[in-house]
């Protein structure tokens, strides 16, 4: 159930109210703009948004962004609208929205920043009502609440509020599940007929991929000797005695018997054993599946995750669009299309990490965080998702926040910065820190306790970077000094 710091009815209220507006300026006529950011929670709000002000007939345009600035507000004007709506983006740059003349509606769930929301901003955050925008539910889960509030019909978007929790990493916990106000619309997709959930693997590709592929390309947690390694995988299903194929046919991991997989978990534990590895990891391979049935086995629709990933994709390979597209309701051609795009994201996921593995000398370890300089390497787009695959893997220990740097196409260098739940417990909020850090160097930032990114002028890069070694050093400074005691 929802946290308990949370004032639950308060916000599902306010949701319904707002959501309400929303529905009725659609039947009035008005035209809207649709702004919304280009990750995998991002897409899926914008989508669901879009969804329900298309199911109430109104005219609507959508815009993906890459962050909220100046540039961006300047690439809405020519567009024609009565109404602007921020999806899962627009809390942090409430100075911004303010200047837009036609009234606005933000719908997000990042820490809120700058002016209060102003005269014609209606705001809706989470966070105002005592929940973590980071934990308990996601910028589509925001979206999805204000508009099933309005218009049961639209439970039917429960799913892609799902997929947008999933993909902003919301899972991130002991069980790997949905919790709070996300698994109050996990509990409405159940009841709508359109998802099944279960405690079972949840490798990457679980639906779609052979075991082996499935396990070799698991990044969270990463298996040491497995992640990347389809020769081990194989070795490893062959020692513990499940095939790999049915007559002609690949087996997927979602195909597997229960036995098979208690003795799959059991292989992994000795394997990792063996090799010197905590055999503990093999229990965060169990978690909350989440399987949208209304999609085609073998679909990379079926599985939440599997979906989010896809979505991701989309938004870091420039083609928002189709994530877009496929999110409300488009199949076929389209839908052959982003398995196409997933496999290249993947194959180029693929060559950063191996260029970080095999330049070592580019992570740097700070008394405050490791460092990787990737301005000449890293495209800008897959800067986040660099820093969440790194954070994740075995070449560093994350003892200490993660910090990536990439060059962007405007010159500027664009930051991204991942922690866990232990170092969020020793002090590390890695959003409020960039936030009000990035404003005093002339730059925008923001995000969650354990995932935050910046966008900061080359020229103050570097004492940008010092600054931020130092406040994350005295963030954390009452844990250090308590384990010195």
């Amino acid at each position: 159930m929802p946290g308990e710091k949370g004032d639950l009815e308060g916000f599902l209220s306010e949701a319904e109210r707002v959501g309400s507006q929303i529905r009725d300026g659609a039947r009035e006529g008005l035209r809207f703009l649709v702004v919304s950011h280009f990750d995998a929670d991002g897409l899926a709000a914008g989508a669901i948004m879009a969804k329900a002000l298309l199911r109430w007939g109104a005219s609507i345009h959508v815009r993906v962004a890459k962050q909220l600035d100046e540039a961006t507000l300047k690439s809405m004007k020519p567009i024609e609208r009565d109404v602007t709506v921020f999806s899962e983006i627009g809390s942090g740059y409430l100075s911004l929205t303010a200047a837009l003349d036609e009234p606005i509606f933000i719908l997000d769930h990042h820490p809120p920043a700058g002016a209060e929301a102003g005269h014609g901003i209606t705001h809706l955050n989470p966070m105002d009502y005592g929940f973590d925008g980071g934990r308990e539910i996601s910028g589509s889960g925001v979206n999805y609440l204000a508009v099933k509030g309005a218009d049961p019909r639209n439970m039917d978007l429960a799913p892609l509020a799902v997929v947008g929790a999933l993909g902003d990493m919301q899972d991130r916990n002991e069980g790997r599940e949905l919790l709070s106000l996300n698994r109050l619309i996990v509990e409405d997709g159940v009841k709508a007929g359109l998802l099944k959930v279960e405690r079972d693997l949840i490798f990457y590709g679980r639906e779609t991929r052979p075991i082996h592929k499935a396990l070799a390309s698991t990044t969270t947690p990463f298996l040491p000797g497995l992640t990347g390694r389809e020769d081990a995988c194989l070795a490893l299903l062959s020692s513990v005695d499940i095939p790999v194929r049915e007559g002609e046919r690949w087996r997927t991991v979602a195909s597997l018997a229960m036995e098979e997989k208690r003795r799959l978990i059991s292989g992994i534990v000795e394997y990792l054993t063996v090799h010197g590895f905590q055999g503990s990891l093999a229990q965060e391979l169990l978690g909350g599946v989440y399987t949208l049935t209304m999609e085609g086995e073998g679909s990379i629709l079926r599985d939440a995750r599997e979906y989010s990933s896809a979505l991701n994709a989309c938004g870091r390979m420039d083609k928002p669009g189709l994530g877009l597209a496929v999110c409300l309701g488009e199949r076929g051609e389209m839908l052959r299309e982003l398995e196409d795009l997933v496999r290249e994201y993947r194959q180029v996921l693929g060559r950063h990490m191996d260029w970080i593995a095999q330049n070592p000398d580019r992570i740097k370890r700070l008394e405050g965080f490791h460092l990787v300089r990737g301005e000449d390497f890293i495209d800008e787009n897959l800067v986040g998702a660099v820093a969440s695959m790194l954070s994740a893997s075995s070449i560093l220990t994350m003892d200490r926040p993660l910090i990536v740097t990439a060059r962007a196409r405007d010159g500027s260098v664009k930051i991204s910065a991942r922690a866990t739940e232990e170092l969020v417990a020793k002090g590390v909020r890695l959003g409020g820190l960039f936030a009000g850090l990035s404003e005093e160097y002339s730059g925008l930032g923001g995000g969650h306790d354990i995932a935050a990114g910046a966008q900061i002028p080359p020229e103050k890069l570097e004492e940008y970077l010092e600054e931020l070694n130092r406040r994350i050093v005295e963030e954390t400074s009452p844990w250090r000094s308590s384990r010195r005691r």
